[in-house]
């Protein structure tokens, strides 16, 4: 058994933090309560007690949307794995191929707190390949994985035009994008609804894209407005389930988010404005999608922001309007909510996987350390 003590404990269920404990076993937690209701003697039996001296203890933090392991740290072409980019149609493309799990920013990641990264293709093409879940400790991507398939990528906007435009191939429009995903949806869907007898014949690429019919989740890369529109456009139309990645001009169209109900992973918010559709970038967007009651997650981008700073990035969302647990929701439950992944990770609920955070402070603070991060219920790093 596992025991986290002596700290302001924050389940993300409830509004307000308490002083109190977690405790786990088997990789899984088996208890949340004040100290003073602390079984008598469980202490004892415990191989392994963290004392968080009064500081915070959270779920381990939640990356929604990085590119961890597929742009190795600090290598050039030989580690970039992200991009397919030789045709803007690549479903069957799966991350956990690309991912090279002992880069070095997995252990940033612990270092960081972070337990657990959503990590995939890019988006130079209009349909990327399969994302997956991670945690961030384990000597093999088995070992790490998660969940997998968690998403399927699909991007709007400048990337894949730039892309193909280059190649002088389609798409090199934003009419030609949409075009693109239509017909390989509906090539798709046709191929899942194929009659039985010509059911021995497997197309790979509609194999993987079928699954969106089934209710595999959507992630769409799309900053400015007109796209997010289109995206919710095309998934309206053929009934996909699907969060909206980085929602960079969300702000201006909240009140269109809050009705259609879509949730907005956000981010990079430390990032330069380094191409056009990014022109009315601001850091307040999470605060006034939060506030509008659109569901907002918190993302680095990793490698545009490097992954140790999710928290800094939902910190400074704070400073700029966001509501302080709501921040940190957004890089714990509701990072796991739009991921479909709360039934695991995300709060500190008995029987969720013991994944969690130890701060000397309160996280989203620039000069606040972790004291401990635990996955599955193992110490695997201590400061």
């Amino acid at each position: 058994m596992l025991l986290v003590k002596n700290g302001l404990v924050y389940t993300m269920k409830e509004r307000n933090g308490f002083m109190g404990y977690v405790l786990s076993d088997g990789g899984k937690i088996t208890g949340v309560g004040d100290m003073a209701d602390l079984p008598k003697g469980v202490e004892k039996s415990c191989t392994k007690v963290i004392d968080a001296r009064g500081g915070y203890i959270m779920p381990g933090l939640i990356d929604a949307h990085c590119h961890v392991g597929m742009w190795e740290n600090g290598i050039g072409f030989e580690g970039s794995d992200g991009n397919e980019m030789t045709d803007p149609v690549t479903p069957h493309m799966r991350a956990i191929d690309g991912i090279y799990y002992k880069d070095r920013s997995f252990t940033d990641a612990r270092e960081a707190g972070i337990t657990t990264l959503v990590t995939g293709p890019g988006s130079a093409n209009v349909i990327g390949g399969q994302f997956a879940a991670l945690k961030t400790w384990g000597s093999s991507i088995e070992e790490m994985l998660l969940k997998e398939p968690v998403a399927m990528k699909m991007a709007f906007g400048e990337n894949p035009k730039r892309v193909y435009h280059d190649q002088k191939k389609t798409p090199s429009t934003r009419m030609a994008t949409a075009a693109v995903l239509r017909q390989a949806l509906m090539e798709a869907k046709a191929y899942r609804e194929r009659p039985e007898e010509e059911k021995n014949k497997v197309d790979f690429k509609k194999e993987a894209l079928a699954k969106v019919f089934d209710g595999l989740l959507v992630k769409i890369h799309a900053h400015r407005e007109d796209d997010i529109l289109t995206a919710i456009r095309i998934c309206r139309e053929f009934g996909l389930k699907f969060t909206i990645e980085h929602g960079t001009e969300g702000y201006i169209i909240k009140d269109i988010l809050k009705k259609e109900n879509v949730p907005v992973i956000v981010g990079p918010l430390l990032s330069f404005r380094s191409k056009y559709e990014l022109t009315n970038s601001t850091i307040k967007n999470p605060g006034l999608l939060q506030k509008a009651g659109v569901k907002t997650a918190i993302m680095t981008d990793h490698h545009v922001i490097p992954i140790q700073y999710l928290p800094l990035c939902a910190g400074v969302a704070v400073k700029e309007g966001m509501d302080e647990l709501e921040a940190m929701r957004a890089i714990t439950l509701y990072a796991a909510e739009v991921t479909e992944l709360e039934d695991r990770i995300g709060s500190l609920e008995v029987g969720k996987d013991a994944d969690i955070a130890v701060f000397d402070g309160n996280p989203l603070e620039v000069m606040t350390k972790v004291i401990a991060t635990v996955i599955n219920g193992e110490a695997v790093y201590e400061n």
